[in-house]
């Protein structure tokens, strides 16, 4: 059972990272809720409309799962780097350092906020979704463990962006040239199996094609791939920057100068 001090303070640095967020919530809240808006009238309405159906479903209801997806993964991630460089520029970060609590402590505060930014996101956007098509619900199990797992391990990739960040500039350079394409590539608007093989080969090696194809199995109840290799999947991309996370917060890299 963890120590009431250390439990303490884990509620106190999910507290202050998600009051953090909702000061600003017009700048964090309002803008995600927006643009996937105009995702679901330009690419569900406009191109939908055209496109027809996809894997037998409604093309907006096929690419719902994906835009809401994509929303989590984004806001989950910003979340982390964006406060824990933050922390880090002004010094602050220190008093956290010399605090007597363990790493996993500030790991899991900082991915606490960043997690329970992406799944309000997500939510706000899933209630967007509804004026545009009636969502139905296969698995809720698969769909809320998607969504939690994708959110953590988003939250974890931003947090290590943030320990190697030397710039404000370090923090958008891997959004802009990494998980974007990673995201728009990972089945959002298709299905891998109108790709060619080599492509559908090259998707597998994407982490968010796993998350989508679950969310997405969750709602809809089809995957590309099946639903227990996408969770370990998942989950092996999890412990695997948890661990490296660990290790460099121990040895003080991007930390201590």
């Amino acid at each position: 059972m963890m120590n009431s001090n250390y439990l303490t303070a884990l509620k106190s640095l999910c507290i202050k990272e998600v009051n953090r967020f909702l000061r600003i919530w017009v700048q964090t809240l309002i803008p995600p809720a927006i643009t996937m808006t105009l995702y679901f009238v330009i690419f569900g309405n406009l191109i939908g409309k055209r496109i027809g159906e996809m894997s037998g479903f409604s093309y907006m209801s096929f690419i719902v799962p994906g835009i809401i997806m994509m929303a989590v993964i984004t806001n989950s991630y910003s979340n982390v780097a964006s406060s824990f460089f933050s922390a880090k520029f002004q010094r602050n970060v220190e008093e956290l350092l010399v605090a007597p609590v363990p790493n996993y402590i500030i790991i899991w505060g900082y991915v606490g906020g960043g997690v329970i930014r992406g799944l309000l996101v997500g939510f706000i956007v899933t209630c967007v979704s509804l004026f545009f098509v009636e969502l139905q619900i296969f698995n809720i199990f698969a769909l809320l463990l998607s969504v939690l797992c994708t959110s953590i391990l988003f939250s974890l990739a931003g947090l290590l962006n943030a320990i190697f960040a030397r710039t404000f500039d370090d923090i958008s350079i891997i959004p802009t040239f990494v998980l974007t394409p990673l995201t728009y590539l990972g089945g959002v608007f298709y299905s891998i199996d109108l790709l060619p093989d080599f492509w559908q080969t090259v998707s597998h090696f994407n982490p968010v094609f796993y998350m989508i194809n679950a969310f997405r199995y969750g709602f809809l109840g089809i995957a590309d791939v099946s639903l227990l290799w996408s969770f370990s999947m998942i989950g092996s991309f999890i412990v695997l920057l948890y661990g490296l996370i660990t290790l460099l917060l121990r040895k003080g890299v991007g930390i201590r100068s």
